[in-house]
């Protein structure tokens, strides 16, 4: 064979090894990996590719207003977090009392029930309050409210006198709070109302407050 005809056989074999190898390559199965799936959505009769894209999160410097925003509602949460469980004893303990009350009409019996119960009034109202700050001992209050429906000023009048109930609004106004706590969940109260709610859905409090506005 001649020299010349060299690049006439070679290309003559690489025809038929490209003929060969396409015959096996359209005979060959289809493997798993050889079709991609993607997400698409028809968006007026037109079927566009569908992606979710990473999140992107944005940050920037908290105001002077909302840090202390923040600061407000993280005291609140954690004085909420606080007075809750003793609230709750107390108002367990006194709508019982008052459940019990309603069908005593005679005065002397009155006193004589209370007092026979005294230590555990004195137990739920004082103990909590010696270890209170002013601002917890006012979310206290409040809480009481919403468990009784009652005010705690309201709450010592019936249990003791009325001149007992003043000398105790007497020392509450010295230290910057009141006994006379109202509470509405609907309107000023409604960020203590949705953490008394976390704090039960937390720890599978059961409702007893018998607050007509909840």
């Amino acid at each position: 064979m001649s020299l010349y005809n060299v690049p006439i056989l070679l290309k003559r074999i690489l025809l038929v090894v490209f003929i060969t190898l396409s015959c096996k390559a359209a005979s060959a199965q289809i493997g798993i990996y050889d079709t991609l799936q993607i997400r698409a959505i028809v968006y007026e009769g037109d079927t566009i590719i569908l992606s979710t894209l990473s999140n992107i999160y944005v940050y920037a410097q908290l105001t002077d207003a909302q840090k202390r925003a923040i600061a407000a509602y993280n005291r609140l949460r954690n004085a909420v977090y606080v007075t809750y469980p003793f609230a709750r004893k107390s108002g367990i303990l006194m709508n019982d009392i008052n459940d019990k009350l309603r069908s005593i009409n005679d005065n002397t019996l009155r006193k004589r029930y209370i007092n026979s119960r005294e230590k555990e009034l004195k137990k739920e109202f004082t103990t909590p309050l010696t270890n209170l700050s002013v601002y917890q001992g006012k979310i206290l209050m409040k809480l009481i409210n919403r468990e009784t429906g009652d005010n705690c000023y309201e709450i010592i009048k019936e249990y003791k006198s009325g001149l007992t109930a003043r000398i105790y609004q007497t020392v509450a106004f010295f230290f910057d709070t009141n006994l006379k706590q109202s509470y509405n969940s609907n309107d000023e109260d409604r960020a203590i109302e949705r953490i008394v709610q976390e704090v039960q859905r937390l720890y599978g409090y059961t409702e007893i407050s018998k607050h007509s506005s909840l």
